[in-house]
């Protein structure tokens, strides 16, 4: 007995900082009331209350290092807390002089908390057939890997890399306090909102009001060029969310609020021209009438730029034969036409993809003798019957300018362009850039009604390629678009920018590479949207600085978007509305949640 007694004195620590033995001593006394054939009943469980998920251990090792490998840090979880513990979760682990190491949980096993092999017929039928499992009888282990260290600077919370371990034994706590979560993953507490942070589909909550923390991508010179000029992907399938979340995303960039300062000093709201092959963008003139006071209240709240933008105006294209009607927004539409003047610029719009480099410098210089001939004014059925001529194909070939196969070639294919797309009886885009590109104006570019995809890639590309230039250019024909901030927005961009061998598609990659590299210097951005994203030539790719990936459920689309594995893992399982945001230049990779409902109207009733 005296044995049992000495173990009851020191084995088991009760969890009691000040060393008093009274538990000790209770125990005696109740052992000498009962007699010593018995044995007492004692208290596992420590004295107060937790404060924390669990504690660090170091029965593995503890240890923090330069290379991922070399890190060891893990946590065992007590039983209450192991039903609310999720991977993804982030944590906070103190050290001694008030800094904090910021985490997140990666793994969580079950561990067995005594020897014994449970692997057997028996232990298999009594589980069977017993009731709830004992979370005492093993251990719950989370590894976790360290994201930064939070340190107070002059009353500023920073973050750094981390450069230290933490004590062993230290208690584990959720993060709860948004300063310490925004900190820690590197969210600016100003910009442009995109949703809420989360973890596996539920939005991260912590004791502040409101108690979700908002996702923002910085849009000040403060720190860095406004992301938006460093080009954006929004990356999502048929039904994930992604038009509803492009919406509510441009919409933000016309907020009144939001300028962007220019180089003659000039304050000046972003304009935003999107082409739609859906036809859904125009809506963004209208309110959503789903919306309630209270979610008003709630994006006010938040800084979220809400409700109808009456500054949007529908661009239709004309083409004979065809006409554009819709019911299902009140947006002003003015019609349009494609001059032939601008393949002057960019003959590439009636090469097509089957010119090879001579047959396309044939083309060229057709073109430039066309124009010089005829002036700006030459149409394109002119310069059908300009090719007619038998007398310049014949001198073209005596003179050993253009061979008369190449000449015919070229013919063929110029001849093959719908004829439809230029010279309408509508006002010439380049007369309406005054109109189209407009401080805090939402342009909207319909293609949906357009009868095939190659009139809809030649609107496209002309009206896009009109925008570049005119930003890229040291003398512009249309100061407007050259003197405010801009974003081109292009859905389904897979369409118009994908990699290819043909001369169109290699000079048409070439000038969005160009307008992607200088974009921060000219003002430009492009948001591109997209549910094949591995198409997208790598060049343009490259040049994208925030990458919105919604749920996608094609293996090499989700592999395209360069995702953290551990992120891409959870795409295909994502839920409408659920997206990865990843933005090295603005946060750590990140898990969101979109707004509920449009801030705009979406969706034909």
């Amino acid at each position: 007995m005296s044995e049992l007694g000495d173990f009851s004195e020191q084995g088991f620590d009760s969890g009691d900082e000040s060393g008093d033995d009274s538990s000790a001593a209770e125990t005696e006394s109740s052992e000498t009331k009962t007699g010593n054939d018995d044995f007492s009943e004692m208290e596992l469980d420590p004295v107060g209350d937790d404060h924390g998920i669990g504690s660090l251990a170091v029965s593995e090792g503890l240890a923090i290092g330069e290379d991922e490998d070399d890190t060891r840090l893990r946590a065992y979880v007590t039983a209450p807390n192991r039903a609310d513990v999720r991977i993804g979760k982030y944590l906070l682990v103190p050290y001694p002089d008030g800094e904090k190491l910021f985490c997140r949980i990666t793994t969580l096993e079950y561990a067995q908390e005594f020897h014994s092999d449970d692997a057997t017929e028996i232990h298999a039928r009594r589980a069977m057939r017993s009731g709830p499992i004992d979370e005492a009888d093993y251990k719950f282990m989370a590894t976790l890997e360290p994201i930064a260290v939070l340190f107070e600077d002059d009353g500023d919370l920073k973050r750094r890399m981390t450069d230290r371990v933490p004590k062993p034994e230290t208690v584990v706590r959720q993060a709860r306090d948004k300063r310490d979560i925004k900190t820690g993953l590197k969210i600016p507490e100003d910009g442009v909102f995109l949703g809420h942070l989360s973890v596996g589909g539920e939005k991260v909550r912590t004791a502040a009001e409101p108690p979700t923390i908002d996702y923002r991508v910085k849009d000040d010179y403060e720190s860095g060029d406004p992301l938006v000029f460093r080009h954006t992907l929004v990356a999502g399938g048929t039904g994930s969310g992604k038009t509803h979340g492009a919406k509510n995303m441009l919409r933000q960039y016309l907020s009144e609020e939001r300028t962007y300062p220019m180089e003659d000093g000039r304050d000046a709201r972003m304009a935003v021209v999107q082409f739609d092959p859906q036809d859904e963008y125009a809506q963004m003139h209208d309110d959503n009438p789903e919306v309630e006071t209270e979610d008003e209240r709630k994006w006010e709240r938040e800084g979220v730029a809400h409700g109808g933008h009456t500054e949007t105006k529908a661009f239709v294209p004309k083409v004979s034969g065809v006409s554009y009607s819709a019911s299902h927004h009140n947006a002003e539409q003015i019609e349009f036409t494609i001059p032939f003047s601008m393949v002057g610029d960019n003959p590439w719009l009636v090469a097509g993809a089957k010119l090879n480099d001579n047959q396309y410098g044939a083309l060229t210089y057709l073109l430039k003798r066309f124009f010089r001939s005829r002036g700006d004014n030459g149409t394109y059925q002119e310069f059908l019957s300009y090719l007619d001529d038998p007398a310049l194909r014949e001198e073209l070939d005596e003179s050993g300018r253009v061979h008369e196969a190449t000449f015919d070639a070229v013919k063929r294919r110029v001849r093959s362009v719908p004829s439809s797309v230029f010279d309408q009886s509508a006002e010439p885009i380049t007369d309406l850039v005054p109109r189209f590109v407009r401080s805090g104006r939402l342009s909207v570019v319909p293609t949906y009604h357009l009868p095939t995809s190659r009139a809809k890639e030649m609107v496209v590309l002309a009206v896009s390629s009109l925008l570049v230039d005119e930003k890229l250019s040291n003398s512009p024909d249309h100061p407007a678009i050259k003197e405010t901030p801009l974003v081109v927005g292009m859905d389904e961009a897979h369409n118009f920018l994908s990699d290819a061998e043909s001369v169109q598609a290699q000079k048409v990659i070439g000038k969005f590479t160009d307008a992607a590299k200088q974009g921060r210097k000219e003002r430009l951005g492009l948001f591109l949207i997209t549910q094949d994203p591995q198409d997208i030539a790598d060049s343009v790719f490259k040049q994208i600085n925030t990458t919105v990936v919604l749920n996608l459920g094609d293996e090499d689309a989700i592999k395209s978007v360069n995702i953290p594995p551990n992120l891409e893992k959870k795409v295909p399982y994502m839920e409408k509305g659920q997206m990865v945001v990843y933005s090295p230049d603005n946060s750590e990779p990140v898990e969101l949640i979109g707004l509920p409902k449009c801030v705009t109207r979406h969706g034909r009733d």
